[in-house]
C-alpha cells in the first residue's frame, strides 16, 4: 500500500487540550463575523437581551461572596472571646445573619432565573436562524447552475447544510453566551477582590498567573500530537476504507500482507500521537486543581497574615476562597469559547461562500412560452464548453422532426450527454441556438422547456415514499386509473399487486425492487409526466439482457407518437430508430437510418461489429 495515504483528507475531528477539536482556521475571522452579525440582525435585539440577562446573572453570582464575608463578620461577632480567662459568651445577631441570608438567596435564585430566560431565548433565536439557514441553502441549491456542481461535490454540499449550520447554530447558543459570562465572571471577580483587598487579589492573581503559564506550555507542547493524532486518525479510517471496499481485489492479488504492514505502521504511529496528546490532556484537569489549590494555600497564608494584624476581618479570607474559584474558572471557558467561534467563523465562510455562488440569470421579465409542443427540434452550430479554454461541442447541427426517435451513439467524452444537457438547458450554449417548434430555447424560462421533457436515466433515482408517490412525484391531479395504467404498459402492475400493500407499499432500505424494476418505475413516471419529448439516457446499461427486452418494450410504448433523444452504448438497442447521430470530438461525423450507416462501412459500422459478429 502507497504511503501516498497519509495525504488523504482528515477523519473525525481530535480532541484539543481543553478538551475541544483543533478548530479550523478561517480565512477572514472578523469579515465573517460582520457577515454572519448582519446575516442575523432582526434576532440582535433577542440576542442583546438574552446576553444581558446573562451578564446581570453572572453579576449576582459575583455580589454572593461579598455577602458571605458579612454574613460571616457577623458570626465571628458573637462567638465566646476569653477575657481574664474566663469564656464570655456573645450575642450573635440572627436578624441580621437571616437578613443577609435571604438576601444571598434571592440573588441566586435570580441568577438562576435570569440564566433560564437567556437559554430558552438563545435556544429559540439559534434554531430559527438555523432554519433559515438551511431553508436559504435549499433554495440557493435550486437557483445554481449545473457547472457549480461540476467542480463542488455533492457531500461537500451536504456538510454546509448539515455540520456547518449545525456548528453555526450550537456555537450561538451556548458558546456566545458562555463568552458574555465568562468575561463577567473574569473582570467581576478581579474588580471584586482589589475591592475587598489589593494585597489578597494580587497575590491570587501572581498564582493563578503561575499556574496558567505552565498550562500554556503544555499545551504548546501537546498541540504538535493533536494535529498528528488527527492526521493518522484519518490515514488509518481512509486505509481501512479503501482495503474493505475492495476486499476481493485484495484477496485476489494477495495484498493482504502489504495492508496489514501499511495499518499496522499508521495504527502504530497514531497509538504513539494519541497516547502523548491524550496523556497531556489528562494534564489539564490536575494541572486546574493544582492551580485553584496553590492559590487557596497563598490566600489563607497573606490572608491570615493580614487578619492577625487587623487589615481584614476573617470574612475577607473567606471570600477571597470563593472568589479564586469563580476567577480561574471563566479562563479555560474563553478559551473554549474562542476556540468555537474560529470554528464557527470557518464554518461561515463555507456557508456565506455558498450562498454567494454565482446564481442562474434571472427569466421573470420572458413572457414568450411553448404550448402545445409538436416536437420539432432544431440545433443551429451549437458550440459549448464546460470551461472556458476546452471545447466539448464545436459545431453541431441537426434538424429532427416531430415524433421521431433520435438515437446519439459515439465513443465516451464524444459529447452525447452534453447534447442532451444543453437540450435540457441546464447549461447556456457558448454559441449557436437550439430551437423547440421554431423558438430557440432561450428566449423562454428553464422551467418552461424542462416541462417539454420527461427522462429516463441510467441511474434510477427514487426518493423514500410509497411507488404510487414515485410515479406520480410532481404531477398533479393524476388518478389512481392512470397510475395503473401506466404500470401495466411498462409490465409492472403484476408484480406491484403481489406486495403487501400494492401501490401503497413504502420504497426505502428495506424494499426489495430489483434494477430493472427500478428502471420500470422510472419509465412509468415519465409516462404519467406526458411531455411531448423524452430523453433515454443509457436507461439500460445496467440491466441484464432478459430484463433490457422488457425495458426496451416498455420504452417504445413510451416513445410512441414522442421526439425522443436516446443515448445508448448498447448498438443493438437503436435498430429501429428513424435517426442515429454519430458523433466523435463533439461534431457529427455520420447520420442515418441504422441500415444506411452499415452499408457505409465508416465509424458508426466500426463500432456496432466491435460490439456484434458482421453479418454473414
Amino acid at each position: 500500500m502507497s504511503e501516498q495515504r497519509k495525504a488523504r483528507p482528515q477523519g473525525p475531528i481530535g480532541r484539543g487540550p481543553m478538551g475541544g477539536g483543533i478548530a479550523e482556521k478561517p480565512k477572514n475571522f472578523k469579515e465573517t463575523w460582520l457577515k454572519l452579525v448582519v446575516y442575523c440582525i432582526k434576532y440582535l435585539p433577542a440576542v442583546i437581551i438574552a446576553l444581558v440577562l446573562a451578564a446581570i446573572g453572572t453579576v449576582l453570582q459575583i455580589i454572593g461572596p461579598d455577602k458571605l464575608k458579612e454574613m460571616t463578620n457577623e458570626i465571628m461577632k458573637g462567638l465566646p472571646a476569653l477575657v481574664n480567662g474566663k469564656p464570655v459568651l456573645g450575642a450573635i445577631d440572627f436578624q441580621t445573619v437571616e437578613s443577609i441570608a435571604y438576601l444571598l438567596a434571592a440573588f441566586y435564585a435570580a441568577s438562576t432565573i435570569l440564566s433560564f430566560i437567556q437559554g430558552y431565548m438563545m435556544a429559540t433565536v439559534t434554531q430559527k436562524i438555523s432554519k433559515n439557514m438551511r431553508t436559504d441553502i435549499s433554495q440557493k441549491i435550486n437557483r445554481l447552475p449545473l457547472k457549480y456542481f461540476d467542480k463542488v461535490s455533492y457531500g461537500d454540499v451536504l456538510s454546509r447544510v448539515t455540520n456547518d449550520v449545525d456548528t453555526i447554530g450550537q456555537t450561538l447558543n451556548q458558546s456566545i453566551g458562555t463568552l458574555v459570562t465568562s468575561i463577567t465572571m473574569f473582570i467581576g471577580s478581579a474588580v471584586m477582590m482589589f475591592y475587598n483587598n489589593w494585597i489578597m487579589a494580587l497575590t491570587a492573581i501572581g498564582a493563578s498567573i503561575l499556574g496558567f503559564a505552565l498550562m500554556s506550555v503544555i499545551m504548546t507542547s501537546s498541540q504538535k500530537y493533536f494535529i498528528r493524532q488527527q492526521n493518522d486518525l484519518g490515514a488509518v479510517n481512509g486505509h481501512v476504507e479503501e482495503v474493505y471496499s475492495g476486499h476481493n481485489v485484495v484477496k485476489a492479488y494477495n495484498g493482504g500482507k502489504e495492508a496489514k504492514r501499511f495499518f499496522e505502521n499508521v495504527n502504530q504511529s497514531l497509538y504513539d500521537s494519541g497516547w502523548k496528546s491524550q496523556f497531556m490532556s489528562g494534564l489539564m484537569m490536575p494541572l486546574m486543581m493544582f492551580i485553584g489549590n496553590f492559590s487557596y494555600v497563598a490566600v489563607c497564608v497573606v490572608g491570615a497574615a493580614l487578619a492577625m494584624n487587623g487589615t481584614i476581618t476573617f470574612g475577607v479570607i473567606v471570600a477571597f476562597m470563593l472568589y479564586i474559584r469563580l476567577f480561574t474558572q471563566p479562563l479555560s471557558q474563553m478559551a473554549q469559547a474562542f476556540q468555537n467561534m474560529q470554528r464557527t467563523a470557518a464554518a461561515s465562510e463555507r456557508v456565506f461562500n455558498f450562498i454567494d455562488e454565482e446564481e442562474l440569470s434571472d427569466e421573470s421579465q420572458k413572457t414568450k412560452r411553448l404550448h402545445n409542443v409538436k416536437g420539432d427540434v432544431e440545433f443551429r452550430h451549437v458550440k459549448f464548453g464546460y470551461t472556458p479554454d476546452k471545447a466539448i461541442i464545436n459545431d453541431f447541427s441537426a434538424q429532427i422532426k416531430a415524433g421521431q426517435k433520435v438515437a446519439i451513439v459515439g465513443p465516451t467524452g464524444a459529447g452525447k450527454t452534453t447534447i442532451v444537457n444543453l437540450l435540457m438547458r441546464f447549461y447556456e450554449l457558448d454559441g449557436g441556438e437550439i430551437l423547440i417548434d421554431g423558438i430557440p430555447e432561450n428566449q423562454v424560462p428553464r422551467e418552461n422547456v424542462h416541462e417539454q421533457f420527461g427522462m429516463v436515466l441510467q441511474d434510477t433515482w427514487l426518493f423514500e415514499g410509497t411507488i404510487k408517490e414515485n410515479i406520480v412525484y410532481c404531477k398533479q391531479d393524476v388518478t389512481d386509473e392512470q397510475v395503473v395504467a401506466a404500470c401495466k404498459a411498462v409490465g409492472l402492475h403484476h408484480f406491484i399487486k403481489t406486495l403487501p400493500r400494492g401501490y401503497d407499499t413504502a420504497l426505502n432500505d428495506k424494499a426489495n425492487l430489483s434494477q430493472g424494476q427500478k428502471q420500470l418505475v422510472t419509465i412509468a413516471r415519465a409516462m404519467i409526466q406526458n411531455a411531448p419529448m423524452l430523453i433515454l439516457d443509457e436507461a439500460t446499461s445496467s440491466v441484464d439482457t432478459r430484463t433490457e427486452l422488457l425495458i426496451q418494450e416498455a420504452m417504445d410504448k413510451l416513445t410512441q407518437g414522442r421526439t425522443s433523444f436516446v443515448i445508448a452504448h448498447r448498438l443493438s438497442t437503436i435498430k429501429n430508430a428513424d435517426l442515429i447521430l454519430v458523433m466523435k470530438d463533439g461534431d457529427i461525423i455520420e447520420s442515418g437510418s441504422h441500415k444506411g450507416l452499415l452499408s457505409q462501412g465508416g465509424f458508426y459500422a466500426d463500432l456496432y461489429n466491435s460490439q456484434f459478429e458482421p453479418a454473414v
